[in-house]
């Protein structure tokens, strides 16, 4: 028989999958009183957590037309694990190629290809005057299944790392001279910049398209483009301000993000933008030892940026018990055979560790949900494992990568607290009794490490 308060991290899924239609999210903005966080409707405090997967927008793989992604399959799995947010992807080329990997394919596109001409694929040119409702049904039908299941969703505008990065990242891309009929030419990477004003009209009409389709949805925020370089600054500066000023005349109102410019890009850019969040680049520590939220940005801190395919469930709660979001480049094996061979690199083997990253992060959610959020502050030195998130006197989250015990500050309350310790990665948890206020008190753990330590005042 199980002890009165251990659960699993499957009994926890059920309980959420029976609580999810009447927890819909409702529009995320940066909460006034702990900037760390976003804030509902309600006024309540929302940590975003989850994995998120190169193809769960626009179909992409090796084949043309490529496999047919399950993103119904992909709402299952994120509720199984307790995740709550997405990356929706955009690619922007029809066709390009890594270096030593096979051809990879991508549709569907916003633009129709109407002709006349040929495009360097064989296909009719790319119209940039006339939108391809197919792709915006599709992001509206994509967001609308999401907000079903509670899951919040960044639509990516743009996507900068495989026109700079791969082998012909440009050659099949809409803004090529040689693909569009209407004699534009964005330039590679000028098209991430201010430099000509035909293609940033252009770029400005598709934003307002994207917008226009999903402004009326709760669970929407805006991300403005994955990992254009350095040059792109002063260009996501201008379109952030764009979306901002654009939904101003809207019904709703929603997040608009800045993500790590790779290569060369700097966390300063960030922190400095105008943008409500960030994801930031390993600087700082953001991969092996995440710096204390300052409460600047809301910041997700987000694998991808970090390694590109990597983590570990230890990083997950260190960003948890720093007043970060943690989410998780994920290949999602089980859903689809082709889901995870990006760009055909790779044999398609689970991301290792993903499974406890997944469960990590689902473990971390339940926690967020357990208590307020609106008080929370990363203070390392309240334990001498020094990963610690609390609102004192009330609640302390502690997580305890190495060592078989920790030392919590506990000087300044007055009351007592109740004790429990919880696996990080399973969700297993152990009573640990009940604890007075007023002292340094030393907590041995059950599990041992790793392992979390909640304090709840009683």
């Amino acid at each position: 028989m199980r002890k009165r308060g251990s659960f699993t991290a499957a009994a926890y899924s059920v309980l959420f999958l029976f609580v999810g239609p009447w927890a819909r999210p409702s529009p995320l903005r940066v909460h006034p009183r702990n900037p760390r966080y976003f804030m509902d409707s309600n006024g309540k405090a929302i940590y975003v957590t989850g994995s998120h997967t190169w193809s769960n927008l626009q179909d992409m793989g090796t084949a043309d037309p490529p496999h047919r992604f399950d993103f119904e399959a992909y709402l299952r799995f994120l509720k199984r694990y307790n995740h709550n947010f997405i990356r929706l992807w955009r690619w922007e080329a029809p066709r390009w190629r890594y270096r030593g990997g096979a051809v990879s394919y991508s549709t569907p596109h916003p633009w129709k290809r109407t002709g006349p001409g040929k495009a360097k694929d064989g296909k009719p040119k790319f119209n940039l005057n006339l939108f391809n409702e197919e792709y915006f049904q599709r992001l509206r039908r994509r967001c609308l299944a999401a907000l079903r299941k509670g899951i919040y969703v960044s639509i990516m505008l743009f996507e900068g790392h495989c026109v700079q990065r791969a082998e012909e990242g440009w050659d099949y891309h809409p803004f090529n001279p040689e693909n569009n009929c209407n004699g534009i030419d964005g330039g590679r990477l000028d098209y991430y910049t201010l430099k000509n004003p035909k293609v940033l009209k252009l770029q400005e009409a598709y934003v307002r398209k994207v917008t226009d389709t999903v402004n009326d949805l709760d669970n929407v925020l805006f991300e403005i483009c994955n990992e254009a370089g350095p040059y792109s600054t002063e260009w996501q500066y201008h379109m952030i301000r764009f979306v901002k000023s654009y939904e101003l005349n809207k019904p709703k109102r929603h997040p608009v993000g800045m993500t790590f410019q790779y290569r060369g890009g700097s966390n300063k850019s960030l922190f400095e933008s105008p943008a409500d969040w960030i994801s930031p680049n390993p600087e700082g520590g953001f991969r092996t030892a995440p710096p204390p939220n300052e409460g600047l940005k809301v910041v997700l801190n987000d694998t991808d940026h970090l390694w590109g395919e990597g983590g570990n469930s230890d990083w997950v709660w260190k960003s948890f018990t720093r007043g970060h979001n943690p989410l998780f480049m994920d290949r999602i094996v089980e859903l689809a055979d082709r889901t995870a061979a990006w760009c055909g690199r790779r044999p398609v083997r689970d991301i290792p560790g993903a499974e406890s990253i997944r469960r990590a992060m689902g473990v971390t959610r339940r926690l967020s949900l357990e208590v307020n959020m609106e008080r929370a502050l990363p203070l390392p030195r309240k334990a001498s494992s020094s990963w610690c998130l609390a609102d004192p006197g009330n609640w302390y989250i502690v997580f305890v990568p190495k060592q078989g015990a920790v030392q919590v500050d506990l000087t300044s309350e007055k009351g007592s607290f109740e004790v429990r310790w919880i696996h990080p990665v399973t969700g297993v948890e152990k009573k640990g009794g009940f604890v007075k206020g007023g002292k340094k008190e030393t907590f041995k753990s059950p599990f041992g490490p790793p392992v979390t330590l909640l304090l709840l005042s009683r």
